[in-house]
């Protein structure tokens, strides 16, 4: 399994930034792919996760109306729509996956994400 993330960068607040993973090596229909986050001196949290079948998404309170997660079925990759970017969502951003009820399994190496003031 490999997951490539791309897309983030340097933002000032307010702004957007879209963020993308490719995934290989999965059998997709069964998997959950999602999106988590990690900022300086705190725990990795999930912000957004869908499940490959039938595109059922969850979202983290804090994020709900500012941020969708999506998926390509063509090209595999799931991507993280950020809109109204805040300085508290500085953090570097991790795209993992795992089988439907399963713990999370497969990470990616991690895009870092500032929003300035």
């Amino acid at each position: 399994v490999q997951l490539v993330e791309s897309g983030g960068g340097l933002v000032q607040a307010g702004g957007s930034r879209r963020l993308s993973c490719a995934a290989s090596g999965l059998s997709f229909s069964n998997y959950v792919m999602g999106w988590f986050r990690q900022a300086p001196g705190k725990e990795r949290e999930i912000v957004a996760s869908i499940r490959w079948k039938d595109g059922r998404t969850y979202y983290q309170d804090s994020v709900k109306g500012r941020f969708t997660i999506s998926r390509d079925n063509a090209e595999n990759t799931v991507a993280l729509q950020m809109n109204s970017l805040k300085p508290e969502d500085t953090a570097v951003y991790f795209c993992a996956a795992g089988l439907y009820g399963a713990p999370w399994e497969d990470w990616g190496q991690g895009t870092q994400v500032t929003v300035s003031s």
